[in-house]
């Protein structure tokens, strides 16, 4: 028991952002920093009170403390968009613990109902050493997918639909999107709240889904990864057959109404646009930078207008609880904890039909 304690207080800090000490100094200081790792090493245990304080300042239950994790969840192949470079070990370990919670409660929940479903994961044989060779990636994805020329509703879903796990949680604004592997299983990890605008969440999602499916050079730079993951990502999103038929080509100019109106069918920021028409050969180096500096100049970058009318919000863990729930594999308590809110909470939401 102490050692599933002493477990879970780690996690559960982590889950925080907390160090020992920050711990220490929001518990007022009643217990020392040593204290603290006596815990968490399972060579002291702390009595009723405190675990209650802990508890309420880590924003959990005290119940998870003592509960035994039903799987154990390894992740593998983590890699964080590098935007998140800036972020501190403090928030990549927060990142990680907590999805590996949601995806101990994801995964148990798969083996209750004992699913059986093959992904159809997407999986590009040629390195990506160029822009033009990311595009033919692109490409390949909308044939395999059988997504033709059309804008992609939403994004989320339709990657949940090809087997990927897709979770979303809470972290600050210098996360942005994760990848990993968990039991062979490919999991994509974005932040729930993009200022309320789900254009990135849906860059963000292809560009993961870059990282999972195509293969780079030995040694090409992190940076140079990256770009052509952004390539990749505009590309699936809006296809070069219709970005040249819809932009033309020797453009001079772009009017705000105009790209109001690609980004409302396509799901693409105006960044994305001025950089697939680049890409594309529609508009020079010259108009490119006049944009971006516009694009700033205008504050556009602060609140950008029109909005995509996608949710771009994962589903299928929470259609699997109600799944498991008609069937009668679960309780409405067992549901409760699956969606990670009180029985209470859980039962406001029922309505059962038949």
């Amino acid at each position: 028991m102490n050692s599933i304690f002493a477990n879970r207080l780690i996690a559960a800090r982590k889950m925080a952002g907390l160090s020992l000490q920050s711990l220490a100094d929001k518990l007022g200081n009643i217990v020392t920093k040593q204290s603290l790792n006596k815990y968490e090493q399972g060579k002291m245990k702390p009595d009723s009170n405190l675990i209650i304080q802990l508890a309420n300042i880590l924003n959990v239950s005290v119940n998870y403390f003592f509960a035994r994790p039903e799987v154990e969840i390894h992740l593998a192949n983590v890699d964080f968009r590098k935007y998140s470079s800036k972020m501190r070990k403090s928030a990549e370990e927060a990142v990680i613990e907590k999805s590996k919670e949601i995806l101990e409660r994801y995964t148990c929940l798969e083996q209750i109902i004992n699913l059986q479903e093959a992904p159809e994961y997407f999986d590009y044989k040629r390195s990506i050493s160029s822009g033009e060779v990311a595009e033919e990636a692109a490409k390949d994805l909308r044939m395999q997918w059988n997504l033709g020329y059309d804008p992609i509703a939403d994004v989320v879903r339709m990657l949940e639909d090809k087997g990927y796990i897709v979770i979303e949680i809470d972290a600050t604004g210098d996360f942005d999107g994760m990848k990993a592997e968990a039991d062979k299983k490919k999991v994509i990890v974005l932040r729930k709240k993009y200022n309320g605008d789900v254009v990135r969440k849906r860059f963000t999602a292809l560009h993961e889904l870059a990282h999972h499916s195509l293969k780079f050079p030995d040694k090409m730079s992190a940076k140079d990864r990256e770009k052509l993951c952004h390539v990749f990502a505009s590309a699936v999103l809006y296809p070069e057959e219709m970005a040249k038929k819809e932009l033309h080509r020797d453009r001079f100019h772009f009017y705000q109404k105009e790209l109001e109106m690609i980004k409302e069918r396509w799901g693409i920021s105006f960044p994305a646009i001025f950089n697939r028409a680049l890409r594309l050969g529609i508009i020079n180096d010259y108009v490119y930078r006049n944009l971006n500096v516009g694009y700033r100049t205008r504050r556009l970058h602060l609140n950008e207008p029109a909005t995509f009318s996608g949710k771009e919000k994962p589903v299928r863990f929470e259609r699997l609880i109600y799944f498991a729930l008609g069937k009668e594999l679960i309780s409405v308590n067992d549901a409760a904890f699956y969606s990670a809110k009180s029985v209470w909470e859980f039962r406001e939401q029922l309505h059962q039909l038949v």
